[in-house]
């Protein structure tokens, strides 16, 4: 057999598979994810490339609403603030970046980012501090916008956070480049996320944070309940359950006197959840 013939027999690579099993020209975004799983399937792309190519498609529809972390749960930085205020807050908080407002909790000047603050924590406390010197511009988004409008914004501007404007000129939240990358490759743990191998964090409140990979057995014995483990494995299999569909960040769920409240998910799967204890409703 010549060399050109065997060739024509060389393993192809993933794309070009990939492209082989695209043939059928889909003429719509559910036959495309039809054949792309079909793909997947008989082994032209991995599960993990189809997970991510899925979540790509899904982020295009998405809009910053749906994935903001709501105005009552970010930390804000008052430009009045001195900076014995403002360590302390950084610290406890663990973020990079924080959106500064005036006496107009609306009003955002800019964002002021934790590593810029480190050259004050060398200075002497007497050394004049003023904190619209440290600033970084902000970069102000409607609610409706498109996350992969948002994501190349991003990457042009170098930015790593928006703040989130209502209708109405108000602070609806912020999203952070992190959060958008999530509804693509899935969750993205830092070094403020849970210990590999927790599951369930208390907090001084007699509230939880709960990762939603924790075995149904573990949170019985945690709470001294008796949730069943037959249908899922895990709270956050069970939760879905109960909501009887995918659910979004902040919705609430009770079961049988805990409260669940989602406060990580992405298009595929949930991440996080906060319990409390209270009454069935």
């Amino acid at each position: 057999m010549s060399e050109e013939g065997s060739s024509n027999h060389s393993p192809r690579s993933w794309l070009e598979k990939l492209i082989l099993g695209l043939t059928g020209e889909p003429s719509s975004r559910t036959e495309l994810i039809e054949l792309l799983r079909s793909s997947e399937q008989r082994d032209l792309l991995d599960a993990e490339a189809l997970s991510i190519i899925e979540g790509a498609l899904v982020v295009s529809d998405m809009q910053a609403r749906e994935i903001m972390i709501p105005r009552s749960q970010v930390v804000f930085v008052r430009l009045e603030m001195n900076s014995d205020e403002i360590f302390p807050l950084v610290i406890e908080s663990g973020h990079s970046r924080f959106p500064v407002v005036t006496d107009n909790p609306d009003d955002v000047v800019g964002i002021l980012m934790a590593k810029d603050l480190l050259p004050l924590a060398m200075k002497d406390k007497k050394s004049r501090f003023n904190m619209r010197d440290l600033l970084r511009p902000c970069t102000a988004i409607p609610e409706s916008k498109r996350l992969n409008v948002l994501l190349e914004e991003f990457r042009t501007t170098r930015n790593h956070l928006a703040v989130v404007y209502d209708e109405y000129g108000g602070v609806s939240g912020i999203v952070t480049i992190e959060d958008v990358l999530e509804q693509i490759v899935g969750d993205i743990e830092d070094e403020y996320d849970f210990d590999e191998d927790d599951f369930i964090k208390h907090h001084s409140d007699d509230s939880y944070t709960i990762k939603a990979l924790t075995p149904i057995s573990d949170f019985n014995e945690q709470f001294n309940c008796k949730f069943g483990n037959e249908e899922f494995d895990t709270i956050g299999g069970m939760i879905m359950q109960h909501f009887g569909r995918m659910p979004k960040r902040d919705e609430q769920i009770h079961v049988d006197g805990f409260n669940f409240k989602v406060l990580n998910a992405d298009s595929r799967k949930i991440h996080l959840l906060q319990l409390t204890r209270g009454e069935k409703e």
